[in-house]
């Protein structure tokens, strides 16, 4: 049977782990992640390697609880430029049979082969092909999964994380899938399951075999389309490589060295975020007008607030200003000191507009004051960028040295991109 389409989603195993353990073969022989700085508390795990996960080491999970799994663990820490430099080499193959290649992040891709078909006789084949090549070209290890549309393919590259190759077609999709825990299924993450599990979904095969519509009266029109996403209807495109989805909102966080305990902690990171999301506007020519604060406290609870602001902005200063008047509606505050203490702290910028489409000129209120102040920020980021974030600090920021010694716009990660 001819499908509609032919989709290989790719997923390098392990993709930070295993470039590392490329670079240092010594490293495949020992229990081995890849984490952040454990001393600037930036101490989670990034990826592992397989001796490592024989010890229950999970990914996201922080050193300290990696290390009472496994004394003995080797943590590298992170070189994003040499995950960028190979990630790209291995899409560089993909992009010789196809010109239709998405990221999903660095080491993810959706590869629509179907225009191929025409030039090799077997799309399964030409699937291994492209595995085969990038293991020895590139020496890397990538699972595969092929099917007739996005979903499916992703599953299938997720069912085997060992160099597997998987194939999900219309004929063996109810054998091959069915009987798989129903947040398998991407997009039914931690909350969407215990709401499926109280309708008494637990597989995939019953979200498929759900009244879609009893599914969109409890979980709105997303119920709808992952009961759709189980039955198989996926009819989304691959996108082109080289497409960009519109950005939705821009920002940065951190993991601070010590807990945040007083307003003047918050103020002096909330300053270096601040300065990073407007460098970052800038650099794509955005303004926003919401503002939003993520909070994760000393005991790991999260929560965020937001505000629309009266003007879409790209400067540091209305940023900070809109994220402390929001902290200091949601935080109880006492002389200074906060009932609450913060490991980590975010600042987002949504509303997203092109500037050059936004702003109007008017010589008669302050945009000339604030164009001053633009053009400064302006010249403080080249500043920063030729000689580095540390050459041009605000004095705010300098009183405690430690807890700022960070450049979220440089260590900014990639990750996968939404799906919607």
């Amino acid at each position: 049977m001819k499908w509609s389409r032919y989709i290989i989603h790719a997923d390098l195993n392990h993709c930070y782990a295993q470039i590392e353990e490329m670079k240092e073969p010594w490293l495949r022989n020992i229990p081995m992640a890849v984490g952040g700085d454990e001393e600037k508390r930036h101490g989670i795990i990034l990826a592992k390697n397989d001796l490592a996960r024989k010890y229950g080491i999970k990914t996201a999970e922080t050193l300290r609880d990696a290390y009472r799994k496994c004394p003995d663990l080797y943590i590298v820490n992170p070189h994003y430029a040499d995950y960028v430099y190979y990630t790209e080499q291995v899409k560089d193959i993909y992009r010789e049979y196809t010109d239709k290649v998405e990221s999903f992040g660095l080491d993810e891709a959706w590869i629509d082969i179907s225009a191929s078909t025409s030039l090799f006789d077997d799309p399964i084949e030409l699937a291994r092909k492209i595995q085969m090549r990038v293991y020895e070209e590139v020496g890397l290890t990538a699972s595969m999964g092929i099917s007739y549309n996005k979903i499916f393919a992703k599953l299938g590259s997720d069912m085997d994380k060992h160099r597997g190759f998987t194939v999900i077609s219309p004929d063996n999709y109810r054998s091959m899938i069915y009987g798989l825990p129903v947040e398998d299924l991407l997009y039914v993450g931690k909350a969407t399951k215990i709401r499926l599990n109280r309708l008494g979904i637990y597989t995939i095969g019953d979200l498929a075999e759900y009244p879609p519509a009893l599914l969109k009266r409890t979980l709105g029109k997303n119920g709808a389309m992952i009961a759709m996403f189980a039955r198989g209807y996926d009819t989304s495109d691959v996108k082109y490589t080289g497409h960009k989805r519109d950005v939705k909102s821009i920002s940065n966080g951190v993991t601070a060295v010590r807990d945040l305990t007083t307003v003047d902690d918050v103020r002096m990171v909330f300053w270096v975020l601040a300065e990073a999301v407007a460098s970052r506007c800038k650099d794509s020519d955005l303004v926003g007008d919401v503002i939003c604060i993520g909070l994760r406290d000393s005991k790991l609870h999260c929560f965020s607030r937001q505000k629309k602001i009266e003007e879409a902005t790209d400067l540091a200063a209305t940023i900070f200003d809109a994220a402390m008047n929001l902290f200091a509606r949601c935080v109880p505050i006492s002389a200074g000191c906060l009932a609450i203490s913060f490991r980590s702290v975010t600042i987002a910028i949504s509303g997203l507009r092109k500037r050059a489409d936004y702003i109007e000129y008017d010589l008669f209120d302050e945009t000339s004051e604030k164009l001053k102040e633009r053009d400064l920020e302006i010249a403080i980021d080249k500043i920063r960028d030729k000689y580095g974030h540390d050459k041009a600090c605000r004095l705010v920021t300098k009183l405690d040295g430690e807890l700022t010694d960070f450049d979220p716009k440089e260590d900014h990660q990639i990750h996968p991109e939404s799906w919607f």
